[in-house]
C-alpha cells in the first residue's frame, strides 16, 4: 500500500508514520522498519538506542483498525517479534486514537502499561482549516484576536523559507531559546534531515518587526491533510511584539489556500497541571481557538522485564525533574 493510499484508510495518520520521517531518521543513522501487515495496517517502527537501553518506538502508530481483535491479534505479535529480533527491551508506542475508557481498555487488554514519559504531542489543538477566515477570526480568544491585527498595525511580517541556510539560522535561535526557556532542542543533524526529507513541505517561518528584526520562528511540516507546527523559536522582542501570533496566523492562511485541512499546533499542557513544562505555551496556543485534543498516553510493551526496569527507574526521575 503506498502512503497515498495509507492517508486515505487512515485520514487520521500524520508526517511521524510517513516515509519522509523514515528517511529523516535513516539519515541520522537509525534503523526504521515499516510493515504494512498484508494490506491490513501500517506501521513505521524505529530502533532507538538510547543509553539506558535499546527499544523501539511507533510514534502516533500503527494505523489499523484497533475494534478488529484479529487484526490487533496479527499487528502486536509482529510488533513483538520485530523488537525481538532486534534486541529491543520494550515497544513504546502513542496510537491515533482519543482517550477514552474504552482505547485505553483495548490497549490494557493488548497487555500494554502506560509508559513513565511522553510521545508525540499526547495532548495539542487542532484548527479546522476547512472553515473561512472570518470564522476562525472568530473562534479565537479575544486577546488573541487583537495580538493578531495588532501585529498587522504594527507593521510585523511574516516570511518563509525552504533553505538549508534557514534550518542553520533557526536552530541558533532556538539554541538561544532553550537556554531561556529550560529545554532541550532537537540537534543540529536532525533538523538538517528534516529539511533533507520533506523538502518544500518543512518550511521555516520567520516574523519580522518593521525594522526587519526577527522575532518568532516556526518549523512547519505539511504532509497529507495535516500540517504540523512542530518546533519554534523567539528573540528577546517576541516578549514586547506579536510575533507569534502573525507567524501562525500567516501560517493559517497559506495552509488554508494550499488545501490542508487541519493544523495541528504540537503540544500543550495536560489539563490541570500550571507547573507542566508547556503551560506557557498552552495559553497562547488555545487563544487560536481550535479543537482541544487528548490521544491516548504513550504505552510500552515490556519485552524484558529486567533490561526495563533501569529505564523506567530513569525516565520517572527525568519526567519530575523536566516537569512533564
Amino acid at each position: 500500500m503506498s502512503w497515498a493510499e495509507t492517508l486515505e484508510k487512515y485520514p487520521e495518520a500524520n508526517f511521524l508514520q510517513s516515509p519522509e520521517w523514515r528517511k529523516v531518521n535513516e539519515i541520522i543513522g537509525e534503523k526504521v522498519i515499516v510493515e504494512e501487515f498484508e494490506g491490513r495496517g501500517h506501521a513505521l517502527m524505529i530502533v532507538r538506542n538510547a543509553k539506558r537501553g535499546r527499544y523501539l518506538e511507533i510514534p502516533c502508530g500503527p494505523l489499523i483498525d484497533w475494534k478488529n481483535p484479529e487484526v490487533l491479534r496479527i499487528v502486536f505479535t509482529r510488533i513483538h517479534k520485530v523488537a525481538v529480533e532486534n534486541r529491543c527491551a520494550f515497544v513504546r508506542i502513542r496510537p491515533q486514537l482519543r482517550r477514552n475508557a474504552e482505547n485505553l481498555e483495548i490497549l490494557n487488554k493488548l497487555g500494554l502499561k502506560p509508559s513513565p514519559m511522553h510521545l508525540a504531542a499526547e495532548h495539542t489543538v487542532i484548527i479546522d482549516l476547512t472553515k473561512s477566515e472570518e470564522e476562525l477570526l472568530a473562534n479565537m480568544r479575544r486577546q488573541t484576536r487583537y495580538d493578531v491585527r495588532r501585529a498587522e498595525k504594527l507593521g510585523i511580517t511574516v516570511e518563509k523559507y525552504n533553505t538549508g541556510e534557514a534550518f542553520l539560522e533557526f536552530h541558533h535561535v532556538q539554541d538561544e531559546t532553550a537556554k531561556r526557556q529550560h529545554f532541550i532542542p532537537p540537534k543540529l543533524p536532525i533538523l538538517l534531515a528534516e529539511h533533507d526529507a520533506f523538502g518544500d513541505n518543512a518550511t521555516i517561518y520567520i516574523a519580522k518587526s518593521a525594522e526587519n528584526q526577527p522575532i518568532a520562528y516556526g518549523l512547519i511540516i505539511v504532509n497529507g491533510r495535516e500540517a504540523d507546527y512542530y518546533e519554534a523559536a523567539s528573540t528577546d522582542l517576541n516578549r514586547k511584539l506579536p510575533g507569534a501570533h502573525a507567524l501562525i496566523w500567516q501560517a493559517i492562511k497559506d495552509l488554508k489556500a494550499a488545501g490542508v485541512e487541519r493544523f495541528n499546533l504540537w503540544g500543550i499542557a495536560p489539563p490541570n497541571q500550571p507547573h507542566h513544562r508547556y503551560a506557557g505555551v498552552t495559553t497562547f496556543k488555545t487563544g487560536f481557538g481550535g479543537e482541544i485534543v487528548e490521544y491516548v498516553p504513550a504505552h510500552d510493551l515490556i519485552i524484558s522485564k529486567f533490561k526495563y526496569l533501569p529505564n523506567l527507574i530513569v525516565e520517572r526521575a527525568r519526567k519530575k525533574k523536566r516537569h512533564l
